[in-house]
């Protein structure tokens, strides 16, 4: 079986969860809104489900909205900044995922919406820059908190901190405050993530990410008193203490419950297990190549799992060419959402100043809880061979 090293693309389900996900479906059939015992019993499941969520990312229960993943995360909090008579201005990075950049294009292209794209500096996204781009119609700035192909770890926390400190200049002269978000995909279950700590108003959580079910959720601030606005997309009944309408997919919630305890209880050990990995990775990397690899991600201010290289001895090694040679190893060239696009050099490295040619041989590695340094051998044993065959043909 070959080797799998694209966690950053999806995890497998930790069997913890599996056993959560089946008992839910065997105890927890029925419906979370019905009145009788068995309905309440699936309600509190969700509601147990609910709190572990909230525990992994530093927030309140009452604050976390189950979703479907990722995609409808995001999308819910650009929805919430929509109102009539305004066109609000909104700050993102030209980094950001694609359940980011495009949702938001397309609200700018048909008028709701200003937007700016801040570009970064070297992979990381300037505070300074983010506020050289506030505006007096500014409403909300998107910033994802590591980036899914570098994993470069943005300082959504210094932003929040000069935010805070803006909205409470503002607020005395009447002024709307601006709303902070995070996609937090690529972090939860990496590094400590914390609500309190990055001052966001919103944060969206996808349990594939760190070994949970294809589900996701989404923290909003104060959701219950309405400090934060909130709008769903949908018309329908009042699941979801009537954030979200449709009856709530119980052992899916469950299961991502227990994914978000396995966090909780285990984040520093795998914090370090990843890092020892990536660092022997690196150090392989280095002894096989030497020169001739350029490492495209830092080693620091980056997630302890995430490497981004290529090999640059020949125009012949890019990353497409290189995946049809491995047979051992699974690895990717960067987002899993841009696989069936036409190749070209990664947006988020050609945004991060990596010239052109280095990037059309990208190639992302990130290791999981699982990985070892025999893994590792391996892959470099395959991916050596695997140039040897494309330089010698």
């Amino acid at each position: 079986m070959a080797v799998y090293l694209d966690y950053n693309a999806t995890t497998p389900l930790a069997p913890q969860v599996i056993d959560a996900i089946t008992g839910s479906m065997r105890d927890h059939w029925a419906n979370p809104s019905s009145n009788y015992t068995v309905g309440k019993e699936s309600k509190a499941a969700i509601e147990k489900a609910r709190g572990q969520v909230a525990k992994l990312i530093g927030g309140a229960s009452e604050n976390i909205v189950f979703t479907s993943g990722g995609t409808e995360s995001n999308n819910i909090v650009f929805n919430c900044i929509l109102r009539e008579g305004e066109v609000p201005h909104v700050i993102t990075s030209t980094i950001e995922h694609d359940s980011v950049i495009k949702p938001l294009n397309h609200l700018k292209d048909n008028g709701s919406i200003e937007l700016t794209c801040v570009k970064p500096v070297n992979g990381y996204i300037s505070v300074s820059d983010v506020m050289n781009s506030v505006k007096s119609n500014t409403r909300l700035i998107s910033i994802m908190l590591a980036n899914n192909e570098t994993g470069a770890i943005q300082p959504v926390k210094e932003i929040g901190e000069v935010i805070r400190l803006y909205n409470i200049n503002n607020n005395k002269i009447g002024q709307e405050r601006i709303l902070i978000h995070t996609d937090a995909a690529q972090a939860l279950g990496k590094i400590s993530v914390d609500v309190q700590e990055l001052k966001v108003d919103y944060l969206t959580i996808v349990g594939h990410k760190f070994y949970g079910p294809r589900i996701g959720g989404l923290y909003i601030k104060g959701l219950t008193s309405n400090e934060t606005p909130y709008k769903h997309f949908f018309a329908g009944g009042g699941q979801e203490r009537g954030y979200r309408p449709g009856t709530e997919n119980t052992p899916m919630i469950v299961g991502l419950g227990t994914a978000a305890q396995l966090v909780s209880d285990r984040l520093i050990h795998h914090m370090s297990h990843l890092r020892s990995i990536c660092e022997y990775l690196r150090k392989r990397l280095k002894e096989k190549f030497d020169d001739g690899v350029h490492f495209n991600s830092s080693d620091s201010d980056c997630l302890p799992n995430t490497c981004n290289f290529s090999l640059t001895a020949s125009h012949l090694l890019q990353g497409p060419v290189i995946l049809r040679h491995l047979k051992s190893s699974q690895i990717s060239l960067g987002a899993a959402c841009h696989s069936h696009d036409t190749f070209k050099a990664s947006f988020v490295l050609l945004e991060s100043g990596v010239s052109e040619d280095i990037a059309l041989n990208a190639l992302r590695v990130s290791v999981g809880r699982e990985t070892t340094r025999a893994d590792i051998d391996i892959f470099i044993n395959d991916l050596s061979q695997a140039v040897n065959d494309i330089i010698i043909k």
